[in-house]
Formats: structure tokens, C-alpha cells, sequence
């Protein structure tokens, strides 16, 4: 049976991308290519390909002035960002933000085109993060690790009493977890109480942008761990060694280049793989 975005804790960019990509040829002329924008009702742009390797991109743009008998390869913009299947979809939604851009080209690691991910493809990824089945998940996991019998609970948890399980947020994340809080936008937060201990499972970009609106208390999704004493959690020996006690110890990063982001012009100095 094939792995689906919800048996991973992370969706990948593999998940959500378009397989199927229209493509133009960097030796097409500007006209060409410009009809095809025209006839299309979705294509603003195309990947340019040399056979199977990703050379650039051509958006409407790139053609609005130049000469409709020139090649795609002197207009194009070559040395274009593109992301790896394996990319995680909150890390391509955080260069789509921060780039400005709306798609996105996937290559492997030869540099042939596998897809594309759109910002639409991103929100959808978004909008499919279903909380319930989130928590369902969690409680089953639980239940089989350490054979005990949870429950769930629905209340407001306070942030200064969460323990954190994750080390770092992303400053760009942060400003639109508070537009949606701000908005009432906001999922509610997965918790779980531990014999007393309120260990936070998933919501660090939503608790910590809460706490820089001085916001004290959040809605939450709480697992309640049936147990007389507090069970011993993995995320919690985790979060002890990375020395996690409380929101404060949340490192905030400002966007850094993703291991898995890469230009096509890494690709054009590359020599070709051997077939």
C-alpha cells in the first residue's frame, strides 16, 4: 500500500505538486510561446526543458516587449529557484511567500523536471490539514507505543504552562499565524496532558505568534493520557535534551536557504549524468 501525505508526520512537495507539466523548448520563438499563453487559461508562464533537464522559466512578462521571432533561451530567466520532491510543502509555501513567485519547478536530483508547485497547490496542502484527523492519528499512536488508553478533550490551555517538543519557528511564518489569529483564523492547538504536564504536540508557529499579541490562553485539542502516573513520551525526553521547559526556550529563525533549494544554473555546470 502506497505512504498517503497522512501516514507522514510532514507532507512533502511530492504530495501536492502537478506531475503533469507543460513545458516550452528554449529553441520555440517568443510567438510561439506567446500563443500559448493566450490560448491558455492557466499558464501564465512555462518551465523551459531541454529534453528532460529544467534551463529556466519564461513568464508572460519576459515576452510582453521582445521580438516574436527570438528564441525562448534569450528571453527566459535562467537561473530560476527550483525545490526537490522531497521538500517539505511548509518549507516550499515559506520560498513561495518570500520569493515572490507563484510556481514553482520540482527537479530530482539530476535536475529533470518531476513537476510543479503552485501557490495554489500550497494553500490546498494548507486547507487539508484536517486538526481532527490529526489528533486521531496522535491518540493511536499513543495507545500502541505505550499501551495506555487516552482520551479527548476540548478546553483552553495556557501558553505559559505548554512545554514545547520543537526547537525553532520561522520568523515569515510567524506574521501570517497572527493575521490568522487576529482574523479567528486560527486551528486550534494539539496538546497532551501528561498526568498534569501539558506537552504541546503541534501549533509552535500559532502559540508563539499568540504570545507576541500578549495573548495568555488558546483553544486546544487536549489528549488526555489515562494514567495514574505521567507516562514517559518520546517528545518529551526530546524536548528535555534540547532543553525545552517552556515557550521562551522557541528559537524564532529568520528564512534560511532550505538544504533541498536549488537554481537551474547548478544544473547548467553540472555535466550530464551517465544514462
Amino acid at each position: 500500500m502506497s505512504e498517503t501525505p497522512s501516514d507522514r508526520e510532514t507532507a512533502e512537495v511530492a504530495d501536492y505538486m502537478t506531475h503533469d507539466v507543460a513545458t516550452v523548448s528554449p529553441e520555440d520563438t517568443v510567438r510561439e510561446v506567446a500563443d500559448r499563453v493566450v490560448e491558455s487559461d492557466e499558464h501564465n508562464g512555462f518551465p523551459v526543458a531541454d529534453g528532460r533537464r529544467v534551463v529556466g522559466f519564461v513568464s508572460a512578462r519576459d515576452l510582453l516587449l521582445a521580438d516574436g521571432s527570438a528564441p525562448i533561451f534569450t528571453e527566459m530567466t535562467d537561473d530560476i529557484i527550483v525545490a526537490h520532491p522531497e521538500m517539505a510543502v511548509t518549507d516550499a509555501a515559506r520560498v513561495i511567500l518570500r520569493s515572490g513567485i507563484q510556481k514553482l519547478p520540482v527537479v530530482d536530483d539530476a535536475g529533470h523536471l518531476v513537476g510543479i508547485i503552485s501557490n495554489t497547490d500550497v494553500i490546498r496542502s494548507q486547507i487539508e490539514r484536517a486538526t481532527p484527523e490529526k489528533v486521531g492519528k496522535l491518540m493511536r499512536t499513543l495507545e500502541e507505543i505505550h499501551e495506555v488508553e487516552v482520551k479527548q478533550d476540548r478546553r483552553e490551555v495556557s501558553l505559559s504552562a505548554l512545554v514545547p517538543t520543537q526547537s525553532r519557528v520561522y520568523a515569515d511564518e510567524l506574521a501570517g499565524r497572527q493575521y490568522e489569529l487576529e482574523r479567528g483564523l486560527a486551528e486550534p492547538l494539539v496538546v497532551i496532558d501528561n498526568a498534569g504536564t501539558l506537552v504541546l504536540a503541534d501549533g509552535h508557529h500559532r502559540v508563539l505568534a499568540a504570545d507576541e499579541l500578549d495573548t495568555e490562553t488558546m483553544d486546544a485539542y487536549v489528549i488526555v493520557v489515562a494514567a495514574a502516573d505521567e507516562v514517559e513520551l518520546g517528545m518529551e525526553r526530546t524536548a528535555r535534551k534540547e532543553g525545552l521547559s517552556g515557550i521562551d526556550d522557541i528559537e524564532v529563525v529568520d528564512y534560511a536557504r532550505h538544504p533541498l533549494v536549488e537554481t537551474t544554473k547548478r544544473f547548467q555546470n553540472d555535466d550530464p549524468p551517465e544514462s
